[in-house]
């Protein structure tokens, strides 16, 4: 598989041991609900692992969950509670959306407040190795120890500040330097061989990512406004420590904007996920994160979420069709001997271009028109009565595939209300064997107003769907 690499900048094709990955996303500062940024980013991550799953690898996948930060704080003195009572709160929220958009579990999610003695000794560890020192505000990574500091991001300047989250320290012997460990006399805080306080952003996720992953892994990614100084630090002080690549590939997804403008909760043009799942189909939701390169800006407008309503309209039409005919036993009027050769072939053919697309930095565009190809052709033998039982089944089987690397689901009926729709249709049926339209329309009407299911009429038989 090839991916781009920032800190190469140049597309790789990677090499894995015993079909054996390992992964670090960088979690949520969790102080708030996730929106559609969040969303793009995780789902990307998403997409990559269940490719590599379909392909038979071992996936070890470690998002960790930053639930102490100065955010955090604050955000639980405006709502007159504790900094843990915050943070768990928004883990749920967090689970719930994602839950919601079919996003696979990580393989662990490690949160700080659980490692802060494996974060101790990495500071210590630095500070032994004349890679850190002790400040009059906390612990600081000496970045003049790290001769290629920058190489990540590509800031070389020496007078480049690095980014603290809150302020900048001027007790620090080189304003490049980061803080490690920020003293503190307040709650939360937590004891160190140099005095009370909490960890710095970044050496949260480089002692979690090592502590789960080893000194070097696959792939660490996040979104690109990670980049500077989150992710280029994490490899000075990582690397520092143990001079080893921290990272054999650093994958970054772009921004999601507005009207062309960064979402951005100061701005307050961010999208929540849970707001979105009220009003779209959380499929909609994964095709729109996947609708540009991942690397690329992606623009949310009603427009284009419009455009891939319509699509997904299509996948799930044709899901419904397919196992309408699975189950009830459609049989052709032709003979499908000769065809069904060449359609399997050609629809294997669609998968394997899929794949190969996937394959090349994660081509989701042009993976996607795999799929619709795959689908017209479904759509084809459908029309043309060529479809029987045995092409419906490999077909719906190969569509699965698609659906389950992509990450689409469509949500199970119960037998309960797979047998009110049955009855529905079979008076519905009745009415119009004996040409009473009317009343006909009528059920048609109450299956989509009172269970959101959609009739689709053909030659002989009805197919419906339950629109999620």
């Amino acid at each position: 598989m090839k991916l781009f690499n920032t800190l190469s900048n140049h597309i790789e094709e990677l090499l894995f041991l015993d079909n054996k990955i390992k992964i670090y996303l960088c979690g949520i500062t969790v102080y708030d609900d996730c929106h559609i940024g969040h969303a793009r980013t995780i789902i990307v991550f998403d997409v990559l692992r269940r490719f590599f799953l379909s392909r038979n690898f071992e996936v070890n996948f470690i998002q960790n969950f930053t639930d102490i930060d100065d955010k955090i704080i604050k955000k639980a003195e405006i709502e007159k509670s504790t900094f843990d009572t915050i943070s768990e709160k928004y883990i749920k929220s967090y689970f719930k959306d994602f839950d919601a958009l079919n996003v696979q579990r990580a393989t662990l999610y490690p949160r700080v407040t659980e490692h802060m003695t494996v974060i101790i000794e990495f500071i210590n560890a630095l500070i032994k190795k004349n890679k850190a020192y002790v400040g009059l505000n906390g612990v600081y990574y000496m970045v003049k120890s790290f001769p290629s500091y920058g190489k990540l991001s590509k800031k070389m300047d020496e007078s480049l500040e690095a980014g603290a989250r809150i302020e900048i320290d001027e007790t620090k012997d080189d304003p490049r330097d980061f803080a490690l460990w920020k003293f503190s006399s307040k709650e939360p805080k937590w004891d160190s061989p140099w005095g009370p306080g909490r960890p710095g952003w970044h050496i949260e996720c480089s002692a979690m990512a090592i502590k789960y992953l080893g000194n070097s892994f696959d792939i660490h990614g996040g979104g690109q406004d990670l980049i500077f100084p989150h992710h280029e630090n994490e490899i000075a002080q990582s690397e520092g420590l143990f001079n080893e690549n921290f990272s054999k590939l650093w994958l970054h997804v772009g921004m999601v904007t507005m009207k062309s403008e960064k979402m951005s909760k100061s701005i307050g043009n961010t999208v929540k996920i849970s707001d979105l799942l009220k009003k779209i189909n959380p499929n909609i939701i994964r095709l729109f994160c996947l609708s540009s390169h991942y690397s690329k800006p992606l623009d949310y407008c009603d427009e284009n979420i419009s455009e891939i309503h319509n699509k997904w309209g299509q996948i799930e039409n044709a899901s419904y069709e397919l196992m309408y005919r699975i189950e009830n036993n459609i049989k052709s009027e032709q003979n499908t001997n000769l065809n069904y050769v060449e359609f399997k072939n050609e629809c294997n053919n669609y998968f394997k271009d899929f794949e190969n697309f996937l394959e090349d930095d994660l081509n989701f565009s042009n993976a996607i028109t795999s799929l619709f190809k795959f689908i017209n052709k479904i759509n084809y033998f459908f029309s043309t009565d060529h479809a029987d039982k045995d092409i419906s089944f490999f077909a719906f089987e190969l569509l699965k595939k698609f659906m389950f690397i992509l990450g689409l689901k469509i949500n199970p009926i119960s037998a309960k209300e797979k047998e009110i729709i049955k009855k529905l249709l079979e008076k519905r049926n009745t009415l119009r064997n004996y040409k009473n339209y009317k009343e006909a329309d009528e059920i048609r009407n109450e299956l989509l107003d009172k269970l959101g299911v959609e009739l689709i009429d053909h030659k002989g038989f009805t197919v419906w769907k339950k629109n999620n």
